[in-house]
């Protein structure tokens, strides 16, 4: 019932190459060839980046075959955001990037977004984004508009999967009872007790990709990429749980391995400040604003 795909940082790494080698994907003005490519209309290139996702993502074409075949129904659904700042303090973020991606790994929609009219970028973070003006100029969409996607693809019935994804949902506006039935945030489906602090231990998905399952995880986020993870994370989790995998001692293991396991600093540790924009390091903020939640 649930996959997670063993081959995790193979598959991830061919999204990467298939994306990258694409105009909707990344526009790198380094690499004139790739500048130079004409813009496409962004719901035709939306279709073909999602096939590009699907040929690459799943564990196995055979897979893929029998999903498409079957028709099977999705019940969990997870959905990314990205953003660029568009202020110099940590609160203020637009939406740039939205993926949805279902249980079974399928790439629903992968939309970029432009900045709401009037609003000046103060940095598209592209470090930990991977988003540039170049991008939303040629193929962003109106948030109104991508939202008429997110709502089209995304059944009442849906569970919400995420890292922190209520913020996500936050991001987008959705309604619980209305788009989507309700959430499962994976910083609590993965926390550990940590007796030695006697306390709850939450982790980055960073964290958890690179210790649960095996890959190694760059600072450069994609919102189609973070949805993929999140749903691996939540399958292999059952599959733990299962008696396949091993059951609740397996469980175990692997949260006492992530409690053993030193967490690479996030970006924003490493970087308080980005091109003047606060990245909202609780310690190290360098613009004063609140923090909610």
């Amino acid at each position: 019932r649930f996959v997670f795909g063993r081959r995790f940082e193979l598959s991830t790494r061919a999204v990467e190459r298939k994306t990258q080698s694409n105009a909707v994907q990344v526009a790198s003005s380094e690499d004139p060839t790739r500048a130079q490519t004409p813009p496409v209309d962004a719901d035709n290139q939306l279709e073909e980046d999602c096939q590009l996702f699907r040929q690459t993502a799943m564990p196995s074409p055979k897979k893929q075959q029998q999903f498409q075949q079957q028709n099977y129904v999705a019940t969990y659904f997870s959905i990314d955001v990205e953003c660029v700042a568009t202020g110099n303090e940590h609160n203020a973020r637009d939406v740039a990037q939205i993926a949805l991606v279902d249980q079974f790994e399928r790439c629903l929609l992968n939309v970029y977004v432009k900045p709401p009219e009037g609003k000046k970028v103060h940095s598209y973070l592209t470090p930990l984004t991977g988003i540039t003006e170049d991008v939303l100029s040629a193929h962003g969409v109106r948030l109104e508009d991508a939202m008429q996607h997110v709502r089209a693809a995304l059944p009442p019935h849906a569970v919400l999967v995420g890292q922190n994804i209520a913020k996500d949902v936050e991001w987008l506006r959705l309604e619980e009872g209305k788009d989507f039935t309700s959430l499962v945030d994976l910083a609590g489906v993965w926390r550990v007790w940590n007796p030695r602090y006697k306390s709850w231990s939450v982790f980055s998905q960073d964290h958890l990709v690179k210790t649960l399952l095996g890959s190694d995880v760059g600072e450069q986020h994609n919102a189609a990429l973070d949805a993929l993870k999140s749903i691996r994370l939540f399958n292999y989790f059952h599959y733990l749980q299962s008696g396949q995998g091993g059951g609740e001692a397996a469980l175990d293991a692997a949260k006492q391995k992530l409690l053993e396991s030193p967490p690479e600093p996030s970006f924003a540790k490493k970087n308080p400040s980005w091109e003047g924009v606060c990245m909202g390091n609780r310690k190290t903020c360098t613009c004063g604003a609140p923090f909610f939640g």
